[in-house]
C-alpha cells in the first residue's frame, strides 16, 4: 500500500523521546559467552556494542521514559493523547496489551491503547495507523512508541542472532500542523518470508510445553543470508517508491534514516540510492539492531544533534519480520 497526504490535512512529529537500558554489553564481553571476536562482529555488521535491560525491565520499563521525553518536548499533557500506539514484538505480557499498561501508568484515560507487532517495521507501521487515524477525524492528538527488550528473546549460545541485537524504545507525539508535515507512506509484507525471521513457539500454533523450552524454541531463530537479501532489495525499492509517490527525488532528501539493522545493509542503500552519507543517520555500531525501537532512538540522535532543521525532506526506512518493510517522506515541521 502506499498514499500521499490528503489535501488539507497537516500532521507532524511534534515531541520526540528514547530511552536505552544502562548496561553496556562490548563485543569483547560477547566474545567470553560464544564464539566470536570483536573484529569478527564487527567486519559483518559494524555493530560494536549494545543495550541490555536488567532482569527486571520489562518493555513498558524502557517505552515510559521515552513517551515522557516525547510528551515534555511536545508540552502537552498525557490526558491529551487519545491514541497511544505500541510497535514491538516483546511485549510485556500477551495481553493486556503494553500500551494499555502504559496509557494507564502515564494518565491517559480517555486514549484507545493497543500493541502493533511488524517486527523491525513496527514503528513505521504504527505511525501510518496513527497518522490515518488523525486523518480520518478519530483522533486529534495520538502518541506512537516503538520498542523491544530483544534480549529476553535471544539464545546466547546462538552467535548467528546474540551478536545482532539490542534492547532499547523511542517515542514521538503526532499533532496537526500549520506547515509542513508528513508528505506520504508506503508499507508491504510478504509472509511467504516469515520462517526467516520467526520466534517458533509461545504460540497458538506451538503453546509453551516442556519440549519447546528444551528445544530452544522459544528463542528467535533467523536465516541471516536471506533476510540480508531481503533487507539490500526493499530498503532501496520501499524509499524509491515513495519518493516517487510523493513527486520527489533523493536529491530532495535531507535526512536519511534507515533501520539499523547492520551497517552493510545500510552502506548497500546508501550507495544504491546515491545519497550522500553525511545526510545518513547511523547508530547502530553503539545499540545494535533495536527492532521497532531502531528508527524512533535514531530519530531521536538526530534531533539531539541538531540535525533535524525547519523544512527538511526526512526519509525513514524500516524491514523486518513478517518479511515486512515500510517508509515515511516528511517535511520537518515541529509545531
Amino acid at each position: 500500500m502506499i498514499g500521499t497526504a490528503p489535501n488539507g490535512f497537516r500532521a507532524s512529529i511534534t515531541g520526540i523521546g528514547s530511552y536505552v537500558p544502562d548496561r553496556v554489553l562490548t563485543n569483547a564481553e560477547l566474545s567470553t559467552m560464544v564464539d566470536t571476536s570483536d573484529e569478527w562482529i564487527i567486519e559483518r555488521t559494524g555493530i560494536r556494542e549494545r543495550r541490555i535491560a536488567a532482569p527486571e525491565q520489562a518493555l513498558s520499563d524502557l517505552c515510559r521514559p521515552a513517551i515522557e521525553q516525547a510528551l515534555a518536548q511536545a508540552g502537552v499533557e498525557p490526558a491529551s493523547i487519545d491514541l497511544l500506539i505500541v510497535a514491538t514484538v516483546t511485549p510485556d505480557m500477551s495481553f493486556p496489551s503494553t500500551g494499555a499498561i502504559l496509557a494507564d501508568e502515564l494518565g491517559m484515560p480517555d486514549a484507545g491503547a493497543y500493541d502493533l507487532s511488524a517486527g523491525c517495521t513496527g514503528f513505521m507501521y504504527a505511525l501510518v495507523q496513527a497518522y490515518g487515524m488523525m486523518a480520518a477525524g478519530l483522533s486529534q492528538r495520538a502518541l506512537v512508541a516503538g520498542g523491544d527488550v530483544l534480549s529476553k528473546i535471544m539464545d546466547w549460545t546462538d552467535r548467528t542472532t546474540c551478536v545482532l541485537f539490542g534492547d532499547g524504545a523511542g517515542a514521538v507525539v503526532l499533532d496537526r500542523v500549520d506547515r509542513g508535515g508528513f508528505l506520504g507512506f508506503e508499507l508491504g509484507a510478504d509472509g511467504s518470508g516469515g520462517p526467516q525471521l520467526y520466534m517458533p513457539a509461545g504460540g497458538s500454533r506451538m503453546p509453551a510445553t516442556a519440549e519447546t523450552v528444551a528445544e530452544r524454541k522459544h528463542f528467535a531463530q533467523m536465516n541471516g543470508r536471506e533476510v540480508f537479501k531481503f533487507a539490500t532489495r526493499v530498503l532501496v525499492s520501499s524509499a524509491l517508491a515513495i519518493l516517487e509517490k510523493c513527486g520527489r527525488s533523493i536529491d530532495d532528501v535531507d535526512v536519511y534514516i534507515p533501520h539499523q539493522a547492520n551497517v552493510r545493509i545500510i552502506d548497500h542503500a546508501v550507495g544504491k540510492l546515491g545519497i550522500s552519507t553525511d545526510k545518513v543517520v547511523v547508530n547502530v555500531d553503539r545499540f545494535g539492531n533495536t527492532s521497532s525501537g531502531s528508527i524512533p532512538l535514531a530519530l531521536a540522535e538526530a534531533d539531539a544533534s541538531g540535525r533535524l532543521r525547519e523544512g527538511d525532506i526526512v526519509l525513514m526506512t524500516g524491514m523486518g519480520a513478517g518479511l515486512t518493510w515500510g517508509s515515511a517522506l516528511m517535511e520537518w515541521s515541529s509545531k
